[in-house]
């Protein structure tokens, strides 16, 4: 059986999302998914669906004019889908390209006949934020009894819910995404993407994994959500956000990507352990920042130490007095005179 790295790694798990960037040129599709690896992606994701089976045309022409992203689209939305479906070999040369460079293939399959099609392939499932409330779907997947990726984009905590359990029925392994599905690209959007919601996912399914999968420009939100905890990414990904095409706009391209993987994998480190001590890297620098206690004066052996007789000093020194353990040497005696300026030590101090 087939096995996703996804649980495995220590480190952010970045898929990419490879869409209809491809533009029906399957060696289009080849370059693009050596460019993911190139980039630092983990797995290039496709799209298994056709065209009848995911869109009304009617539904769409009784609707008037296109919405959203969809208004930018040069053919009609029952069109653009047919352009981007895959033919049907089009999944075993995409898994034999993916194996090749050494990354996973991932899709969402959009019915069915595309969920056994690409079944063998993967080893899992990505379902779409467009089908969280198809609940056979849901169940028609999960008895595959694969891991799955599920985007909660445009949905209610209820719908969430709902998903969730049936989706518990048959698998554990689930990577809870965060999304918003606004396509526009517009930094309008980083008011929408809620990054908090994953706080609330910790909190409600503890035992997921949690994830996001991010249209907003740049990396911004992805570096928000590793800092809340998530460790799964997912982004849309082309090689030149110019060309013509529904998914290319709003996409990463190669040096945006691998910026992405570079400052994520930085925020990982920094982010630490939790544990508050004086760091490796700081143990030279706490000693030439920190005080230690010096004498103000010179005193002759036998003198009773007060406090105008010391004052803190840098640098401090491991054999002598931090400035909040000056209590262990006032009111006691020299054991041995002392010159102005020097560190004063509990060695210093007589034991009568």
């Amino acid at each position: 059986m087939l096995r996703t790295k996804i649980f495995e790694k220590k480190e952010p798990y970045f898929v990419a999302d490879i869409g209809a960037n491809h533009d029906g040129d399957i060696n289009r599709a080849f370059m693009l998914i050596e460019l993911v690896k190139e980039s630092g992606a983990h797995a290039a994701k496709f799209q298994n669906f056709v065209a009848n089976k995911i869109v009304s045309r009617k539904g769409f022409d009784n609707m008037g004019a296109q919405l959203s992203h969809q208004k930018n689209w040069k053919k009609s939305v029952y069109e653009t889908y047919e352009d981007a479906a895959l033919k049907p070999d089009w999944p075993y040369l995409l898994k034999e390209k993916c194996n090749e460079v050494g990354i996973e293939y991932f899709t969402s399959a959009y019915d069915f006949e595309s969920v056994d099609l690409v079944d063998p392939l993967v080893s899992v499932y990505k379902i779409g934020s467009g089908d969280i409330t198809w609940i056979d779907m849901l169940e028609y997947i999960a008895r595959k009894h694969k891991p799955i990726l599920l985007a909660t984009g445009a949905s209610t905590i209820s719908d969430v819910e709902r998903a969730m359990n049936t989706l518990g029925k048959f698998t554990s392994d689930v990577v809870l995404m965060q999304c918003n599905t606004n396509y526009t690209g517009s930094s309008e959007n980083f008011k929408y993407i809620n990054l908090n919601v994953l706080n609330t996912y910790k909190h409600l399914f503890p035992k997921a994994v949690l994830g996001l999968s991010d249209h907003t420009p740049g990396h911004t939100t992805v570096l928000g959500a590793l800092s809340l905890g998530a460790s799964v990414f997912e982004k849309h990904f082309t090689d030149d956000n110019n060309r013509d095409g529904p998914d290319h706009k709003f996409a990463m391209n190669p040096g945006t990507w691998r910026a992405m993987v570079e400052a994520s994998r930085e925020l990982l480190e920094a982010m630490g352990d939790g544990e508050k001590k004086i760091e490796a890297n700081e143990e030279k620098t706490s000693l030439v920042q920190r005080r230690a206690l010096r004498m103000n004066k010179d005193l002759s052996v036998g003198t009773i130490i007060s406090e105008v007789d010391i004052y803190p000093l840098r640098p401090y020194d491991p054999s002598g007095l931090h400035p909040h353990e000056k209590h262990l040497i006032l009111g006691k005696k020299l054991a041995r005179s002392i010159t102005a300026d020097s560190l004063i030590t509990l060695s210093d101090i007589s034991n009568d």
